[in-house]
């Protein structure tokens, strides 16, 4: 198969910070980058040679977006099968219409992982408001996600009895849903592999990930977990990648039960946001190892040369009376600030995130939770290190 050099025209299927962050590596590698964004001033615009302003499920857009590309990937997998399909008749598409179908809707989703063997919680379909009354009677507290969209914790509903079932019907938007079991986590961990047309596969260590009212809150490379844990995970992840056939990136969302059994929770074709201290922790960046895994080129290292941490910065940090405090941020050590040029705040939006290096796990997350309590006291409450610190310390003992 043959590489496709710099110099070449990558196409980007969405404009958001995952695109941003991932143009940034292209074009420091010597791409050209075309977007198609149903928000002309989405935020990798400013990195774009030239900009399609229409929405995802606009074929003869893709087509355009095609036309003057050499490959094409995407940084969100709500794209409609026939949009990618139809690009894929003048460009390579990577990751192409097949796994992008399987992962787009949440039951689909889990339903070929169950028929593939991979260990996830017990789950329902739930096509009418009784299906979820049913699910609840059968599995005990649940709860109810929509099939599509609904990222950050939003589109789903906590399920304690069943007699709840009709009311979260109707806030789910009274369509089909899948009802999965409640568990007992222990701790949240993801896994992120590429993979080029070839087969070839790499993975990145786990990630130690947290967060709040289903949001990211923070994550930390590498995972100090029981050993056990980790070769599963990394384990699973590459087997997945494999199965699917994907070329690109898949990350690989995991739950640790309390009674030590580990789940995946869910699949990403994409940049994921638990990874995004390898731009700091790793020889190679999951952006650059995206843009090395569709154009077919060696992969970058995976090793991490430097523990690292990320938190998010959602749009509240933004609507306080006290604006944020970027100079105090960006003095504690080895923290750094990323934006993704976004013209505006609002609850729950994510704007940036703030990462750190250390010599320790604890080091680098303490360093970011630091910058982070500096750069906006008022929406710091839920990043308290006496309560983060010790969710590390817990299971990083058991690794030493």
């Amino acid at each position: 198969m043959t590489p496709i050099l710099p110099g070449a025209t990558i196409g980007f299927l969405g404009g958001g910070q995952l695109g941003r962050m991932t143009a940034m590596a292209a074009r420091s590698m010597g791409y050209e980058v075309h977007v198609l964004d149903p928000d002309a001033n989405c935020s990798a615009a400013p990195l774009a040679s030239r900009v399609i302003t229409a929405p995802f499920s606009d074929v003869d857009a893709a087509v355009e977006l095609a036309r003057g590309c050499d490959v094409i990937t995407l940084e969100i997998e709500q794209i409609p099968s026939a949009a990618l399909d139809a690009a894929a008749l003048l460009a390579p598409v990577r990751p192409g219409s097949g796994p992008v179908y399987i992962i787009q809707d949440r039951l689909r989703q889990k339903k070929w992982l169950r028929e593939q063997q991979f260990p996830v919680g017990d789950f329902r379909e739930a096509p009418s408001p009784e299906g979820i009354i049913a699910a609840v009677t059968e599995m005990g507290a649940s709860i109810a996600k929509s099939c599509h969209g609904g990222y950050d914790g939003r589109g789903q509903v906590r399920i304690k009895v069943a007699s709840e079932g009709a009311q979260a019907w109707e806030l789910l938007g009274g369509k089909e849903c899948i009802v999965e079991q409640h568990l007992d986590i222990a701790l949240e961990l993801s896994v992120l592999v590429a993979r080029r047309p070839g087969g070839e596969t790499v993975t990145y260590p786990a990630s130690r990930n947290h967060h709040t009212q289903g949001v990211l809150t923070w994550a930390v490379i590498p995972a100090e977990l029981p050993h056990e844990v980790l070769a599963s995970a990394a384990a699973i992840a590459p087997a997945i990648a494999q199965r699917l056939g994907i070329v690109g990136l898949l990350a690989v969302e995991l739950f640790y039960t309390s009674d030590g059994r580990l789940l995946v929770n869910e699949l990403a074709p994409r940049p994921h946001n638990t990874f995004h201290h390898t731009e700091r922790a790793c020889g190679a960046s999951q952006f650059e190892q995206l843009v090395r895994a569709i154009c077919d080129l060696p992969f970058g290292s995976t090793e991490v040369l430097s523990s690292a941490a990320m938190v998010n910065l959602l749009g509240e940090v933004w609507l306080q009376p006290t604006p944020p405090n970027v100079s105090g941020a960006l003095e504690v050590p080895s923290s750094r600030l990323h934006l993704y040029g976004k013209h505006s705040a609002r609850e729950g939006r994510k704007m940036g995130h703030l990462s750190s290096t250390g010599a320790t796990p604890e080091e680098a997350l303490a360093r970011a939770l630091a910058g982070y309590q500096t750069l906006s006291p008022e929406t710091a409450v839920p990043l308290n290190l006496d309560a983060a610190l010790p969710m590390l310390r817990a299971f990083g003992a058991t690794q030493r």
